[in-house]
């Protein structure tokens, strides 16, 4: 038999044999270099699907990585409807989802006793944010309402300052961020819960609680007929000042009333 026909005898016994899954993988790559370079470089760089060992194998070697491969715990699963299982620190569940019943309506838009109200040397007037947390009580029953805190406390070096939720029923109410100020650092858990009520005090302004302290009309006629300005003397430093109190309230130290004009020093 000649050379030539011996030669594609074989090479025709080699076609009819069964491609192997490692040939196969040849053949392909090279008719994707034939026919689409593009796809042949592509197909040549798409790195393969990790198994679940490699990435727990990673994980475990990188903690960052473990937290934004890893499927979250089932625990962690938040569901809106249940209020017991809402993250109050990013959730805005039930906000104006409907109003309060009347009866707590009422209580809440009541006109403010201006018997309550306090005010301040330099003349702000104001009502104790235990006054506030007695409304709440009344409205909607203790225990029916609370503070959840939105972030993290901040400190700085005069202040301490964090974002609270108004939570009432298992719906959000209002967003504040209280503050207070501190003058050493053993005073900042007392700023911390003073940060807290500042901010209940400023989501109580959305459910219209003593909403008249903010009314300049009403200022001025609380003023005229509950308050009173007086000159005082500071009795360890000698400087005159003018404070503003209640009609009635007798002048604290450090000052007593002088009653005179202020003295510029």
């Amino acid at each position: 038999m000649p050379q030539s026909s011996k030669f594609a005898l074989s090479v025709l016994r080699l076609c009819q044999r069964p491609i192997s899954s490692q040939c196969r993988g040849v053949v392909q790559r090279q008719r994707l270099r034939f026919y689409s370079p593009t796809s042949y470089l592509a197909a040549e760089t798409v790195s393969p699907t990790p198994s679940p060992s490699r990435v727990s194998s990673t994980a475990s070697a990188n903690g960052t990585e473990s937290s934004l491969s890893s499927p979250p715990s089932s625990n962690l699963t938040l569901n809106e409807t249940d209020p017991s299982r809402v993250d109050w620190s990013k959730s805005f569940h039930g906000l104006s989802s409907e109003a309060f019943p009347k009866e707590a309506a009422d209580i809440l838009l009541a006109p403010l006793d201006p018997e309550v109200v306090e005010i301040k040397p330099d003349g702000i007037i104001f009502m104790p944010e235990i006054q506030y947390r007695r409304v709440l009580n009344r409205a909607f029953g203790p225990g029916a309402w609370g503070l959840a805190p939105r972030g993290e406390t901040i400190v700085t070096d005069k202040a301490v300052t964090r974002e609270y939720a108004l939570v009432v029923y298992g719906r959000l109410v209002s967003i504040a961020r209280g503050e207070q100020d501190y003058f050493s650092k053993e005073g900042i858990p007392t700023a911390s819960e003073g940060c807290k009520s500042n901010a209940m005090v400023r989501c109580c302004k959305d459910l219209g609680i003593a909403s008249e302290l903010w009314e300049p009309r009403f200022i001025r006629k609380w003023k005229a007929d509950y308050a009173r300005e007086v000159f005082v003397e500071n009795v360890n430093s000698k400087k005159r000042t003018k404070i503003w109190l209640r009609k009635g309230d007798p002048v604290a130290y450090p000052y007593k009333e002088t009653g005179g004009p202020v003295r510029m020093v």
